[in-house]
């Protein structure tokens, strides 16, 4: 008997490509769609998101062309608890990562339940990522062979019992190699673009979208500069993020960005851009893929999608905390991100960032 693999199939090239890769490799293939309640028909949207009924009609037709039986699961009840993340997270002055929290709850999570129902051995995913096996014999997730595609920050938060039964078939091509793939194949989806917004805000207005969520919350409160004066007034913490630099409403010659919001006091507070450099960072809710060290432990930390990894040491807490110390002060170090710590390519964890630790 074929192993049975259950694949999120999201009607875009990279799980496209990784349906005919599994099937080529003998797997028992089975294609599974979100649906989230997310619609939208819109060539813009189609372009920018995932998701969308227009998506769940690509997926269905690249599974008709390869063979695979497909199936649109009702997740728009499940999706509405990640927006809600979202939207509370803001609200409570920190940055959300709702990626992680799809991966967590839906892709790794429901999906998975769905497959052990219907007799699976694995799920599978397109990301640009790898699960390898560590010196240790743990076996992680790594970065992908495309490190401009790379995938592996959002996924640190897969638990170490559910790693053997995770596939990533397109983490050791590049994202060339995926679209030739697809040419090649005849795929309907060869030249789709990629999505690139969070898929419930494909307009990217996020502050109309939590706004509209909470219409009747207050958080406004004052602006002030580092020494505690006053700048102004605002009308909604949710309008900021640690490290933003546009839309302050300011004109003081010389740039600021927001370095600090206080949930309670609804304080923004500015500064300069020197200002927004920690030493390191406290996250809790921590995730060890692998061996949890006894001790300080030298590691490569990356603390948001785009931030390029940076030496550091991790110190293990009590209750599921860690204590992130860079070797080299970093920037931007926003509260409600994820921090993914690696050992070369691979994970070793990963935890939701609580604060940025004082000079």
């Amino acid at each position: 008997m074929p192993r049975r693999v259950v694949l999120a199939m999201s009607g875009g090239v990279d799980s496209s490509v990784a349906a005919h890769l599994l099937k080529s490799d003998g797997y028992d293939v089975v294609g599974l769609f979100m649906r989230t309640g997310a619609h939208g028909e819109s060539e813009e949207r189609r372009a920018k998101t995932c998701c969308s009924i227009a998506d769940a009609l690509d997926a269905r037709r690249v599974a008709d062309r390869l063979d695979v039986p497909f199936y649109a699961l009702d997740f728009e009840a499940d999706f509405g608890r990640i927006q809600d993340y979202f939207v509370d997270e803001y609200f409570s002055g920190r940055t959300p990562n709702p990626c992680v929290m799809c991966n967590i709850w839906l892709k790794f999570g429901r999906l998975w339940e769905y497959g052990k129902q219907v007799g699976a051995d694995f799920v599978a995913t397109g990301h640009y990522a790898r699960i390898a096996q560590a010196p240790d014999g743990t076996r992680r997730v790594a970065r992908g062979l495309d490190r401009d595609k790379d995938q592996s920050y959002v996924l640190s938060g897969l638990s170490r019992e559910l790693l053997d039964r995770v596939l990533f078939p397109v983490g050791e091509l590049s994202k060339a190699d995926v679209r030739a793939a697809a040419r090649e194949l005849d795929l309907p989806v060869h030249d789709k673009a990629e999505s690139q917004e969070i898929c419930f805000i494909p307009d990217d207005d996020y502050l109309g979208f939590v706004r509209r969520r909470r219409p009747d919350a207050e958080t406004s409160g004052r602006l002030v500069d580092e020494e505690g004066r006053v700048l102004r007034e605002h009308d909604g913490i949710e309008k900021f993020t640690v490290g933003q630099r546009r839309g302050l409403g300011l004109a003081v010659g010389e740039p600021r960005y927001v370095v600090q919001i206080e949930p309670l006091s609804r304080t923004v507070t500015i500064g300069k851009k020197g200002s927004l450099t920690r030493p390191g960072l406290v996250a809790s809710r921590f995730n060890w893929q692998g061996p949890e060290p006894e001790g300080p432990a030298r590691c490569l930390a990356q603390i948001r999608a785009r931030h390029r990894a940076t030496p550091a040491t991790v110190e293990p807490l009590p209750d599921g905390r860690a204590r992130v110390r860079f070797d080299e002060p970093q920037p931007a170090v926003a509260p409600g991100q994820v921090v993914t710590l690696y050992q070369d390519d691979m994970v070793l964890g990963g935890g939701w960032i609580d604060a940025a630790l004082d000079d």
